[in-house]
């Protein structure tokens, strides 16, 4: 399973993006995604989460309401909206895929490389 990320950039505070992240080598549905982001000398930091079905989503408590996670699973991909972007938003973002796992990132099998966000003032 291939993973590969898009949408990351230069931005400045308050304006929004959307990430996609597209997936390739087998059947997109049966993986729930998630999404992570991670600042050098830091872990990486659980964002959201969507099930394979796309019914049911997760988010990391301190972006709930300015994040949206969803997927398009005819089109084998999920993007991450990002609504009122801040500074401490700036990272590389990363996309996940696995069977099961939800928010825990050693527990997600396939990773793609990250697209960067850097918000400025």
């Amino acid at each position: 399973v291939q993973l590969a990320e898009s949408g990351g950039g230069l931005v400045q505070a308050g304006d929004s993006l959307r990430l996609s992240c597209q997936v390739s080598g087998d059947t997109f549905s049966n993986y729930n995604i998630g999404w992570f982001r991670q600042v050098p000398q830091n872990e990486r930091e659980f964002v959201a989460a969507i099930l394979g079905t796309g019914n049911r989503t997760f988010y990391r408590a301190s972006v709930n309401g300015r994040f949206a996670i969803s997927r398009d699973n005819a089109k084998n991909t999920a993007y991450l909206k990002i609504n009122g972007l801040k500074p401490e938003d700036s990272a590389v973002y990363r996309c996940a895929a696995d069977p099961k796992a939800i928010t825990l990132a050693s527990t997600y099998g396939y990773w793609g490389q990250g697209t960067q966000v850097t918000v400025s003032l």
